[in-house]
């Protein structure tokens, strides 16, 4: 009698049921983890030379899986952050088999075993605020697209949003009045609160007013009323960072995403003085950690901190032993 081959249902109950039900995964965790379940099953067919579909549980191995990051990195070119949520995503799945099918259990332990890689923490890139203010200037606000990208733009530069939390913004998530705020749903659906500056309310009310959209539809959309995507959004910003850099030269050298002003928005809080519990909170960071990071690379409150330490260490009058010149030259003769 010959024997099914568990692999095809087992996938299909860890995304649908596990995944979906059980864990409650969001959307975007399941989709991250199909995307890189689609790349491993096509390069592990390419290496055996057979197709998706005759791929059976025994080819997926502990050596396929390390072949797979390999590949993500050099050739596919990808980050090592990159190449570690591939790993996630398919580590998930073998710790899923490993407590059904006893069978596949030394096979599961080995591809759990596979390590993630450390990369090197670099100081976040980030945009000045006269950056910022260039970049914000260059969408035409007599078109309905110029005023949705300004619109987006401010919105993301005041709650430091990540691009997909902006953009499933829907109106009842908005407080208009005052104080006003907007309520954010981040990684692993953690919902947080950031408060909205009266300029990115009356931005938001005149995008409303000429496109209004129902209380839980998301309110930057396209031409057609459709949710706009995020490679829409960074097609845009490029045009505008390519526009401002005509007269903030400074930009040229810079690599500018929507994650830029998340960036930014962190660093000049920073600078502000905001406490750093207090801005962790505005960004829904899980760590201070993470948070720290913007303290770091801020080079203006860097140079405040050491004016302070300077003038707080600095005597109003250099000691005795500096106004006499005797004592000096004896020093020197030591």
């Amino acid at each position: 009698m010959k024997t099914t081959d568990p692999f095809p249902r087992l996938l299909h109950t860890f995304f649908y049921e596990w995944m979906g039900q059980q864990r409650n995964a969001s959307v975007h965790t399941i989709r991250s983890y199909r995307d890189s379940w689609r790349l491993f099953l096509r390069f592990v067919a390419q290496q055996r030379k057979c197709t998706v579909a005759q791929l059976k549980l025994t080819d997926l191995t502990a050596v396929e899986v390390t072949a797979f990051l390999r590949n993500t990195e050099q050739e596919r070119g990808d980050t090592i952050g990159t190449r570690n949520c591939r790993l996630a995503a398919l580590r998930s799945f073998f710790g899923f088999v490993a407590a059904r099918e006893p069978t596949a259990l030394e096979q599961c332990t080995a591809i759990l075993q596979v390590p993630t890689k450390k990369a090197p923490i670099r100081s976040p890139s980030y945009l000045d605020p006269d950056e910022v203010k260039a970049i914000l200037a260059q969408p035409n606000r007599s078109t309905i697209e110029g005023q949705r990208d300004h619109a987006l733009l401010a919105f993301l530069y005041n709650t430091g949003a990540r691009i997909q939390e902006a953009l499933s913004v829907c109106p009842q998530a908005i407080r208009f009045d005052s104080p006003a705020s907007v309520c954010l749903y981040g990684k692993g659906r953690k919902e947080r609160v950031c408060p909205l500056w009266p300029e990115t309310v009356s931005l938001l009310r005149a995008m409303l007013l000429r496109q209004p959209r129902a209380d839980n539809e998301p309110i930057f959309v396209n031409r057609y009323g459709r949710p706009i995507g995020a490679s829409g959004v960074r097609f845009k910003l490029a045009e505008c960072v390519a526009a401002a850099s005509e007269t903030t030269p400074s930009l040229k050298s810079k690599h500018v995403t929507p994650h830029s002003f998340r960036h930014a928005t962190a660093v000049h809080l920073v600078a502000a003085g905001v406490d750093i519990t207090v801005i962790r909170s505005w960004l829904g960071h899980v760590s201070l950690d993470t948070t720290n990071h913007y303290a770091q690379a801020n080079l203006e409150t860097k140079r405040k901190a050491l004016d302070q330490l300077e003038s707080s260490s600095r005597p109003a009058n250099p000691p005795v032993w500096k106004r006499d010149p005797s004592v000096l030259a004896w020093l020197d003769s030591l």
